[in-house]
């Protein structure tokens, strides 16, 4: 092998300097650097190396040039361009985009504020109390905004616990515990808890619309019965209604695990939400079915109700052995194909917002309670009472309270509310007017004023439900 060593080589003016001819190839030794920074040069189609010690200055290589794989130790440093920049979904776009070209999908993060459907959702409200047992009927028990229902479906303890999952933030969850077991739910038994939602509020989805909104449900799980279960989202309509079943699975007993479930919105025509403040919508966990619910084909895209394809034929049940206890918290509902991070709202927004379906004065062991507004002496057996809300309730409410109010002028004890004298409402449910009777007898004076209170007693409340 011949050998020429020369400090520089100059191409005659006018001509080009060729290394090789087709086929040949040009060895760069171990330690080589190619400098192209002061000249505008043409890079072969492949450029090989042995060792990926050689290196290439200041040279654009391009894109079809590039094959294979670069060596981490190969990548060098420095910044990122600065005419671009990588957006949430990981895509690029200009760092000047122009007006409205990035979506909320495309952020690494949902800015909507209040965009989690859910009310209560880190179970951190429980105005009713944080423990009820011996529940075999459908109702509200602890914490604000979630419903258990049945039919059969054995005996529970519903409480607010601090068992939640490590590191998410949050503080409480949804405990119910079977203490009388239902091994066999036949043909009509069931039970699940879910949350019931005013149609008024989510006509930004635009159900019926070809532009319908997808939803995305997460929430964090646990149990000691691992398997499948269901959640069902259903559109409560005139005639029909329409529902949309999604099973998850609980893989590891004892053991928090976050589930996320997209659904597509219903497009088809006339399947709109109500405008109202009536149930017009629900979301709900199965915890259990007889055959008439598990016999069909699971409903999982928007149809019609049909009772036997509510839920999953493998659907378990909760209700078969009073070991079982089932958790949840951390629970979002949000419009788009993505869950966002849990949306923590301060406590006393969260309270205000169960405050429209739930408001609830508990007494205390060592005061009084004042129970509202202005009272009187309607007649010689009933003290007039007017009950103020703000924010405002979603419609007249039921009411109950215990049997220990007092009224201070007259010093009768033992009354309880006897429901309402005033519920004419229009819109917005401000006020009503409460009649509040003693346990007998004609105690008052007519026409007096009256202060009502509750006893110095933590069982003593006064509640106004106007859930759904």
């Amino acid at each position: 092998m011949s050998k020429l060593e020369v400090d520089k080589i100059d191409p005659q003016s006018g001509t080009n300097l060729e290394l090789g001819t087709s086929g040949d190839t040009v060895t760069i030794p171990t330690g080589v650097t190619l400098d192209a920074s002061n000249a505008t040069t043409t890079l072969p189609s492949n450029i090989v190396t042995t060792d990926g010690s050689q290196t290439l200055t200041n040279k654009n290589i391009a894109a079809s040039q590039l094959t294979g794989t670069v060596a981490t130790s190969n990548l060098g440093t420095g910044t990122a361009d600065s005419t671009t920049f990588l957006r949430g979904d990981q895509t690029y776009a200009s760092a000047t985009p122009a007006a409205d070209s990035i979506t909320t999908s495309q952020l690494a993060y949902n800015p909507n504020p209040f965009r989690n459907i859910i009310i209560n959702g880190d179970m951190s409200i429980a105005q009713r109390g944080t423990s009820e047992t011996g529940i075999t009927t459908e109702g509200y028990y602890t914490v604000d905004r979630f419903i258990q229902t049945f039919s059969n479906g054995g005996t529970w303890t519903q409480s607010q616990d601090t068992d939640v999952p490590s590191g998410q933030g949050f503080s409480s969850s949804i405990k119910l515990d079977c203490t009388t077991a239902d091994t066999d739910l036949g043909t009509s038994g069931f039970l699940s808890i879910g949350q019931r939602f005013e149609g008024q509020n989510l006509q930004y989805l635009k159900y019926g619309t070809s532009s319908a909104e997808s939803l995305t449900l997460s929430f964090w799980v646990k149990s000691n019965k691992t398997g499948t279960y269901t959640v069902e989202f259903q559109n409560i309509i005139s005639g029909t209604d329409r529902i949309n079943c999604q099973e998850y699975t609980i893989s590891s007993s004892d053991t928090w695990e976050k589930k996320t479930i997209t659904i597509d919105g219903d497009t088809v025509s006339g399947k709109n939400i109500n405008n109202d403040n009536s149930l017009s919508f629900w979301c709900q966990w199965w915890l259990g079915g007889g055959t008439n619910y598990t016999s069909g084909t699971l409903q999982t895209s928007w149809g019609d109700e049909v009772t036997a394809n509510r839920m999953s034929s493998s659907q378990v049940n909760l209700a078969d052995s009073t070991s079982n206890e089932w958790y949840i918290t951390g629970v979002q509902l949000e419009a788009g194909t993505s869950a966002s991070d849990f949306e923590f709202l301060p406590v006393d927004v969260n309270l205000q917002r169960c405050y429209r379906y739930c408001y609830r004065i508990n007494g205390n062991a060592t005061d009084e309670q004042q129970v509202g507004g202005a009272a009187w002496c309607s007649t010689t057996s009933r003290v007039n009472h007017v009950a103020e809300f703000n924010p405002p309730l979603r419609a007249v409410p039921t009411i109950t309270s215990s049997s220990d109010i007092i009224e201070t002028v007259s010093g009768v004890t033992g009354m309880s509310t006897g429901g309402l004298f005033d519920d004419n409402q229009s819109g917005l449910c401000n006020t009503v007017g409460v009649a509040i009777e003693p346990s007998s007898g004609t105690p008052f004076t007519a026409s007096q004023v009256a202060f009502p209170r509750l006893s110095a007693s933590t069982s003593s409340f006064i509640q106004y439900d106007a859930e759904l």
